[in-house]
């Protein structure tokens, strides 16, 4: 029976876990990464979990989307027991090389600078995906649903209900806890009534496959213009990954281009360190947000990933935070469940909001920075940030922090990461 077929089945709820006949103890609503990565974190918790994903197929996957796994993130897939079937269709990266358009001097991050066999990964969507589900396929404490469209939720003060359609049935869940894991516009966190702070960039992004003519040398590049930063990413099979970032029209532009003509400007950005560049597949162009929920919980909710939180994507921040929030709230709950409390009490929710809500602000924060002081020709911020990234080559101490925060390893470290 294939992945589809078995998650199109919904059997009969969970034996009640208390009086209240609860189906389950809690619901995850949308399935992508983040929302995966949160119910195989519980395979062991002995809570029982609901799993529901509305689209069959991802938009991510049919995108060819690709991502910086940095070394938290690693180790929190090794703590859950999955790394090992994601490893061998990642590409390592072992150096990154940050500079300031053509300004001279590059600083240069490499292995020995943390003691590291790597400095992070990239994998591409699929890579992620598709492990994890087939992960909590086999999870005995995890029911898989999809498709299935959530129609309204309840919450009570013990209880939340959550409606859902299933092969055009109506059903009625009951849970202690209902997490939304459902993207940036989630239906839950707006459903919930919770606010948001943020901005829309006056940039958009595009993203394309490249194949380069000479080896990409599991080198990453992070190069900053005044229209935007500019990454390359290294891909198995000698393909990369570029994040190009510019003003609007003038990323519309370039997507509007032929194949020769966009690959012409590319190579501007690019440089010609790897010789004469392929270009796979199509290019997406999509627009940079920041955004900031005012809370990540509520009585009986919590939230997740992009459903919490969106940040610039110098980086690659974005989705490794989302993992780490999944590895926290399992931490948070699982360690209340063991102890006899209700995990979906407003006091133990909070323990993980008061741990995820000021990292992420501050990774928000630092990306924001970033893209502001960088994308300037301000003639004093030029000086000051060059200045920077003169002083950041030359002394250890400061190149290390700034590695340690890029890639995850600043911050309170969930147990998982340790194991």
């Amino acid at each position: 029976m294939s992945l589809t077929q078995l998650t199109q089945i919904l059997p009969p709820p969970h034996t009640p876990t208390n009086q209240r006949e609860y189906d389950y103890d809690l619901v995850i609503v949308g399935a992508g990464i983040v929302g995966l990565t949160l119910a195989a974190a519980l395979k062991d918790s002995g809570l029982s979990v609901l799993l529901i994903e509305a689209k069959v197929t991802s938009a991510a996957v049919a995108k060819g989307q690709a991502y910086a796994v940095h070394l938290l993130s690693a180790r929190i897939f090794q703590g859950i027991g999955i790394w090992e079937k994601i490893l061998p269709h990642v590409a390592k990266y072992n150096k990154v090389r940050l500079s300031d358009a053509d300004y001279a001097d590059v600083v240069k991050f490499q292995t020995s600078d943390l003691g590291t066999s790597e400095l992070g990964y990239v994998a591409e969507h699929y890579a992620l995906l598709q492990p994890l589900q087939e992960f909590v396929q086999n999870c005995p404490n995890v029911t898989y649903l999809c498709p299935a469209e959530v129609v309204n939720t309840q919450n009570d003060q013990d209880i939340v209900t959550v409606n859902i359609k299933v092969d055009g049935e109506n059903r009625t869940i009951r849970s202690k806890l209902l997490v939304a894991a459902d993207g940036s516009k989630s239906p839950i966190r707006q459903a919930a009534g919770i606010k948001t702070k943020g901005w829309k960039y006056w940039q958009s992004c595009i993203v394309a496959f490249v194949k380069p003519e000479k080896c990409h040398n599991y080198t990453a590049y992070e190069k900053f213009w005044t229209s935007g930063p500019f990454a390359i990413l290294p891909l198995p099979g000698n393909r990369c990954r570029i994040v190009w970032t510019a003003p609007h029209e003038e990323a519309k532009a370039l997507c509007a281009l032929n194949d020769e003509e966009f690959l012409a400007e590319l190579t501007k950005r690019y440089g010609e360190q790897m010789g004469k560049l392929e270009l796979l597949g199509d290019r997406f162009i999509f627009q940079v947000q920041l955004m900031q929920s005012d809370r990540y919980v509520l009585p009986r909710l919590a939230l997740v990933g992009d459903a919490a939180h969106n940040c610039h994507p110098v980086g690659g921040q974005g989705l490794n935070l989302g993992i780490r929030d999944a590895a926290a709230l399992a931490e948070v709950i699982q360690t209340a469940h063991q102890a006899g409390e209700d995990i979906g009490n407003i006091q133990i929710l909070k323990k993980y909001e008061r741990w995820r809500k000021k990292e992420n602000l501050a990774i928000l924060g630092f990306t924001d920075l970033l893209d502001r002081v960088f994308s300037n020709n301000f003639l004093p911020v030029v000086i000051i940030r060059r200045l920077g990234l003169w002083f950041m080559q030359r002394v250890p101490m400061l190149k290390v922090f700034a590695l340690k925060l890029m890639i995850g390893l600043k911050g309170k470290t969930p147990e998982l990461a340790k194991r």
